[in-house]
């Protein structure tokens, strides 16, 4: 005898597993597009709010990622937010002769490597690592950059502001989180560090929250007005 409810029970699983694969390609399809779409990494958040619900949000992102490797674009992650951006390898070939960030100087490169390893930290901190004076203009230059950031102000005499990378310093340098920073060996095989430096140098390890630490006060508005960081309000540059 031919088991018909058996037979039913399976086509009904069937066709439950087809309708879920179809929801979860499709749910696929319009993360992508938000990517794409947007000129910013995307947050899981924010595409969580677009997915019906329930979507595992992560799981599509990894799958994409995955689809994604081989290609000539990457789908990648900045800060746990989400990007394409083109292959690493294939970054030779294209081209930015219009939008391209002017050329950094030795000072420069100094002042935001010190900067992305021991954020916080504040200008006289900078100069006693450096042991020179940094120039307005160097800071003014990695503002500009987009890759440098006011994050508070240190609970100290003068209550000094303390400096931070950005998002778009982690973009730019294809870096996922400030962890991938690179270590002590890498820096000096990449002739980035003298093979003739102290035995006790060490490179610390970059914060890795981006909130601010117990010594740090949130930095306002009027705070970056009286220093001189800020044009005042309601006033216009002629």
């Amino acid at each position: 005898m031919i088991d018909l409810k058996g037979e039913e029970d399976f086509e009904g699983n069937f066709q439950d597993r087809s309708r879920d694969l179809q929801a979860e390609i499709e749910a696929e399809r319009i993360a992508e597009a938000l990517v794409f779409a947007s000129s910013q990494p995307v947050s899981e958040g924010f595409l969580a709010e677009r997915l019906p619900e329930k979507t595992d949000v992560h799981a599509i992102m990894l799958r994409l990622k995955e689809q994604y490797a081989p290609r000539g674009v990457n789908l990648v992650q900045v800060e746990g937010a989400w990007a394409f951006r083109t292959a690493a390898d294939l970054s030779f070939v294209i081209r930015r002769d219009d939008n391209e960030v002017k050329k950094l100087s030795r000072a420069a490169l100094e002042v935001l490597a010190i900067i992305a390893y021991h954020q916080p930290v504040t200008r006289a901190e900078i100069e006693d690592i450096r042991g020179v004076q940094t120039s307005r203009g160097t800071l003014d230059v990695l503002m500009e950059a987009g890759w440098v950031r006011f994050r508070g102000r240190r609970r100290t005499p003068g209550r000094p502001v303390t400096l931070g990378t950005t998002r778009d310093f982690l973009d730019h340098f294809g870096l996922e989180e400030l962890r991938d920073l690179p270590g002590l060996e890498e820096l000096k095989g990449a002739g980035l560090l003298s093979g003739r430096i102290p035995a006790n140098f060490n490179i610390p390890s970059p914060l890795m929250n981006d909130e601010l630490t117990e010594d740090e006060d949130p930095i306002t508005q009027m705070d970056l007005e009286e220093l001189g960081l800020l044009a005042p309000r309601g006033t216009s540059e002629d």
